[in-house]
């Protein structure tokens, strides 16, 4: 982490910011700059505390976390919103996606995961672990099915029409991996990397890969 991340913590529960803080607080490279009980409150204290990564509760009184991931998302630019949620549901996942969040941590995460979100977030990329993203892919693969009518025979011929290798590229395309780093990690070419990606666009009718897991901050 080559810059500080300027950290605040939105959650309603006291104890839960509190043990974040208490987690994170001996951390170089992050600063926490405060904490908020409700999205209101964080966003009046964006301006003031300017945070780089907001690690953001998603049920709150006032207004819920995908309504402050979406208006983070929209006005904010310098800043990124990061779940953190105890609803391990793969439409809040989706949900989340949708609103512009750049990650989603379950509150059961392991510290050395949080820093591994912190740090990947912090660079501009997105971070969603392996199953989180899996149940995201999913769950967009169902809405892309559902919006153009499929029958569930056709519905089930998208999904089992990806192979093994391309499940596991997309895993990592949602992690917010570039094709060099998942050739990296696959001992495979950027070129063959490129054409399996090519594939996962073709067989799930989708014009680019951003379109399939709508992880595009706009």
């Amino acid at each position: 982490m080559a810059n500080k991340i300027k950290l605040m913590i939105v959650d309603d529960h006291a104890v839960v910011r509190k043990g974040i803080i208490n987690l994170l607080e001996d951390e170089e490279n992050i600063e926490i700059v405060g904490e908020a009980p409700d999205g209101i409150e964080a966003l009046e204290g964006i301006k003031e505390l300017k945070p780089t990564i907001i690690l953001l509760d998603l049920s709150m009184p006032k207004m819920t976390g995908f309504e402050v991931a979406k208006i983070i998302s929209q006005k904010y630019s310098a800043v990124r919103s990061i779940i953190f949620s105890m609803h391990n549901n793969q439409e809040y996942m989706v949900q989340a996606v949708e609103n512009g969040a750049m990650g989603y941590l379950l509150k059961d995460t392991s510290k050395e995961e949080i820093l591994k979100a912190l740090d990947t977030v912090s660079n501009g990329n997105k971070y969603f672990p392996p199953t989180v993203s899996a149940m995201i892919i999913d769950g967009l693969l169902n809405q892309k099915k559902n919006s153009s009518s499929a029958t569930k025979k056709e519905a089930s011929a998208i999904v089992n029409a990806l192979s093994k290798q391309e499940k596991v590229i997309l895993n990592y395309i949602v992690e917010g991996l570039n094709s060099q780093e998942i050739s990296e990690k696959l001992k495979l070419s950027v070129r063959t990397v490129s054409n399996h990606r090519a594939n996962i666009l073709r067989k799930t009718q989708v014009k680019n890969t951003a379109e399939l897991v709508r992880l595009a901050v706009e």
